[in-house]
């Protein structure tokens, strides 16, 4: 499917989303008058539709911001978006974008990854983490025809794109050239280094990266499976315009091959400092959050506190899911310009102090 066709689906299943009544559309139904200091284009350049790779036609894009401050590199932060793996795209991240670029000295990568619901509704959930994988490799490799570091990279996201960040970091060692299965839970990324296997990728480090951000981040697909993700009891397969169905497909489910959704859920697959230290990490998340709860977020970093890994926690007073998103949801309560700015600041101020501190390995 070329860019452009891909554009024009998802835009039709977002414009069904202000008539579903159910309060979880997470996505942006109003336009907005954005405020200088959230988003002032004199501070930055933007290069928009950036091709990085074509899994089975399916071309992937992304929006590279470079600050124009003048220094010859800047640290990069790799956006994902959120929505269930099933809706959105990264505009619902440009206002994000557009803030970070504007009050910040950070190149943005705001990507878009193939959804559950493209390809007919027969993408995978691995392959969804194929796509983020291969994002992060081709920053590596071509960030710095934008003035970014590829040696300094930050992964971060929103609910499903929370999840697919502390993927990158979890597991972005778990490389392979077999197809993901029972027999190879590993992956394969969409975009791979000219010359280079899976493989060799992962002996030299895979997706290394120097901190992450993750944002009301959905950690455990396993019991979201066994909660009824794949179910018509789960509105995000509704707001996609498909049929709900397995994230793997039809002929594999949660009862029957418990170890693939495992495979997929950060928080079953966290290593222990003494064999591989994990970068710094900021998990925030909205205390009135109704789908990713502050209980959910704190057993999440109580996890990787306890194997020996650097966090910190930030929670959000008074605010629910989907905080981060471009424009307003009148349903959810949530607005850009009311909500964003307080926890972009955050962020910010979490990577400046990653990226002034004495550099380490990760």
């Amino acid at each position: 499917m070329a860019a452009t066709a891909m554009r024009a689906t998802r835009t039709y299943r977002r414009a069904l989303l202000p008539f579903v009544l159910i309060a979880l559309a997470l996505s942006s139904c109003s336009e907005h008058q954005e405020l200088r200091q959230n988003n002032d284009p004199d501070r930055y350049t933007l290069v928009e539709d950036v091709l990085w790779a074509s899994p089975d036609g399916f071309d992937l894009t992304m929006d590279i911001y470079t600050p124009k401050s003048g220094k010859d590199s800047y640290p990069v932060i790799v956006m994902f978006h959120g929505g269930g793996w099933l809706i959105n795209d990264k505009s619902i991240m440009d206002q994000a974008s557009a803030y970070l670029a504007t009050n910040s000295e950070y190149v943005i990568c705001n990507v878009d990854y193939r959804l559950l619901a493209d390809n007919g509704n027969s993408v995978t959930l691995n392959q969804i983490v194929d796509d983020v994988f291969g994002a992060v490799l081709w920053v590596k490799d071509h960030i710095g025809r934008y003035e970014g570091d590829g040696t300094r990279i930050t992964v971060t996201g929103d609910s499903a794109g929370g999840h697919l960040s502390a993927m990158v970091v979890n597991l972005g060692d778990r490389l392979s050239s077999a197809p993901f299965s029972e027999a190879s839970l590993s992956f394969q990324p969409s975009y791979l280094p000219s010359g280079k296997t899976a493989e060799e990728v992962a002996a030299q480090g895979g997706l290394g990266v120097q901190a992450a951000i993750l944002s009301y981040g959905a950690f455990d697909v396993f019991q979201g499976a066994v909660d009824g993700f794949e179910s018509l009891r789960n509105p995000f397969w509704l707001f996609s315009g498909s049929l709900a169905r397995g994230i793997f497909g039809n002929d594999r489910n949660v009862t029957e091959h418990p170890e693939l959704y495992r495979a997929l859920s950060p928080v079953h697959n966290i290593p222990h400092a003494a064999e591989r230290l994990l970068p710094p990490q900021l998990l925030t998340v909205g205390t009135d959050d109704p789908l990713v709860t502050p209980a959910s977020v704190k057993a999440y970093l109580q996890k990787l506190e306890s194997a020996g890994h650097p966090a910190e926690y930030w929670e959000y007073e008074g605010r629910s899911h989907a905080f981060l998103d471009s424009g307003s949801n009148a349903i959810l309560g949530t607005n850009f310009e009311a909500d964003a700015p307080a926890a972009l600041d955050v962020m910010i101020r979490f990577l400046d102090d990653v990226f002034t501190r004495e550099p380490a390995t990760f």
